[in-house]
């Protein structure tokens, strides 16, 4: 039995999401330079910490359709129990309505949409 996107938590699309921008950071990474595992690691961080999604995600909102705002909306607004001691609670909000969208496209299928925000945002 598949489950409707919709009804999916906004912190499981986050969930999903997250492991969605470390693959296309990572790929991204891979495929522009050689180099060494640690500093491809430390490179990738610029895309994977709260502080520096929540920074993209003020880029992504002016991109986003009706329904990724509605995605991000959510995310956003999540009661969570943890933030990170890296991060302050807006950033971690802002960067969970972020991974929320990426997750949700993910899981839609609209995997160049995300690859298409992906781009425009962390270029």
């Amino acid at each position: 039995m598949e489950t409707s996107i919709g009804s999916y938590s906004p912190l499981v699309l986050a969930y999903a999401g997250d492991a969605v921008i470390e693959l296309l950071a990572r790929e991204r990474l891979v495929r522009e330079e050689e180099t060494q595992v640690s500093v491809l690691n430390e490179k990738c961080r610029k895309y994977v910490t709260a502080t520096n999604q929540s920074i993209a995600s003020e880029r992504a909102e002016k991109l986003f359709t009706e329904e990724e705002a509605n995605v991000f909306r959510r995310g956003k607004n999540t009661r969570i129990h943890n933030t990170p001691r890296s991060a302050n609670v807006k950033d971690y909000h802002r960067a969970t309505g972020l991974e929320a969208v990426f997750g949700y496209l993910y899981l839609s299928g609209k995997t160049d949409r995300a690859r298409e925000l992906f781009d425009a945002i962390y270029d």
